[in-house]
């Protein structure tokens, strides 16, 4: 069963964002880039409160944690993105993407 991920960050800006996915050698405007296998979707942006989030529909947690343990912390730290403040994990009950 797909799972989804939320993570909430404080005080990280676009700026950084766009660092890790250039790390990452992921274009966000063009789609393009090594995506990690198990990734069916991403989405980063920022709520109300200023906080920058990440939603994303993963095939199973053990993908995710994956790619982050192995390709996306180090990254993060190389920017100086700080952890998460929140993570939240959803059991996928539907899910379209258009």
């Amino acid at each position: 069963m797909a799972s989804v991920v939320v993570l909430e960050f404080a005080g990280v800006t676009k700026a950084q964002y766009d660092a890790v996915n250039a790390e990452l050698g992921i274009d966000m405007d063009a789609g393009t880039g090594p995506w990690p296998d198990g990734l069916k979707t991403h989405v980063g942006g920022v709520n109300d409160n200023g906080e920058f989030m990440v939603v994303e529909v993963w095939e199973s947690q053990d993908a995710q944690a994956s790619w982050m343990g192995d390709t996306l912390g180090p990254a993060l730290g190389k920017v100086g993105v700080p952890a998460p403040i929140r993570v939240t994990w959803l059991d996928v009950i539907g899910h379209q993407a258009r």
